[in-house]
């Protein structure tokens, strides 16, 4: 179709879509293609935006919306591969940015909604992460802080399921977000750090990868020095949850900052917690 942001099709759409409650969830079958048609990457830049900011208030409800009848959920992995991410690849300009935050809101939205499954996730985690990997490094804020609420979801979801090498992929870009502009968004991404410790499974071999914790507690006990109290405190506790993923390692690299640090307080507290642990192979985060 032709239609644009200012089309009177366009705009019906909107209010029939938006108006009609769980009943829209019966049609979603006619809806779909229309949306996929008017979302596609070459069609209009402010009807992209347009609808997927109406999407994503539809889908953070979408029991009561869309997936009122289970088909949205049919039809989820497709929306996913053939018309999200297609608008999160990387385009030069303002527009194209604005386009991505929208459709970072729509990914979150899909993700918090309940539409779409976990097994669906994992079908297409190798392509949704990078594009997601990919948003931490906007230069809009808001996209960003999209970009570590998506990932958080996608670790509730799926963290545990995920291969050691997926999620060795994962923490180092978080990390890089701990030391972000904003403040919603390091808080946000240091959140997402204790969930991705805490996605350690049986299957993450501690001795494996002991380069990447390694790397995790480093980072992490840097901002356990945060001249901001409450990331300190914050900190602590993601140290002391993740702590049974490799508690030598980490009792190491603590004692090794314990004195760089402005007060060793916080390292005595964790170090503290390290001596109540048992003094056996490093067990694993459920």
């Amino acid at each position: 179709n032709t239609w644009s942001s200012f089309s009177p099709q366009r705009l019906q759409l909107h209010v029939i879509v938006t108006q009609s409650g769980p009943v829209i969830g019966e049609f979603v079958c006619q809806l779909m293609p229309l949306l996929s048609s008017c979302l596609q990457p070459d069609r209009d830049p402010e009807m992209r935006m347009n609808i997927f900011t109406m999407l994503a208030k539809l889908l953070l409800d979408a029991t009561n919306t869309l997936d009122s009848k289970g088909h949205f959920r049919d039809e989820s992995e497709k929306f996913l591969s053939d018309v999200l991410l297609p608008n999160l690849v990387w385009r030069a300009g303002r527009t194209a940015a604005a386009i991505r935050t929208s459709a970072l809101s729509c990914l979150l939205a899909l993700l918090h909604g309940g539409a779409v499954t976990p097994g669906q996730l994992l079908c297409l985690e190798d392509k949704v992460t990078p594009c997601v990997l990919s948003a931490l490094e906007e230069d809009s804020e808001m996209s960003r802080l999209f970009a570590c609420r998506s990932l958080s979801a996608l670790l509730r979801l799926i963290g545990t399921n995920l291969h050691p090498e997926a999620l060795n992929k994962i923490y180092p870009m978080l990390l890089k977000r701990l030391d972000d502009s904003s403040e919603e968004v390091r808080g946000v991404a240091l959140r997402a750090v204790g969930l991705w410790l805490s996605c350690l499974t049986e299957d993450y071999n501690p001795e494996v990868w002991a380069s990447h914790l390694q790397v995790l507690f480093q980072q992490l006990l840097l901002h356990l020095d945060d001249p901001d109290g409450s990331v300190q405190d914050q900190v602590l506790e993601i140290l002391k949850s993740g702590s049974s993923v490799h508690p030598a390692l980490l009792r190491k690299e603590t004692e090794g900052v314990r004195d760089q640090q402005r007060s060793p307080l916080y390292c005595d507290q964790l170090l503290q917690h390290l001596s109540l642990l048992p003094a056996e192979r490093p067990q694993y985060c459920e």
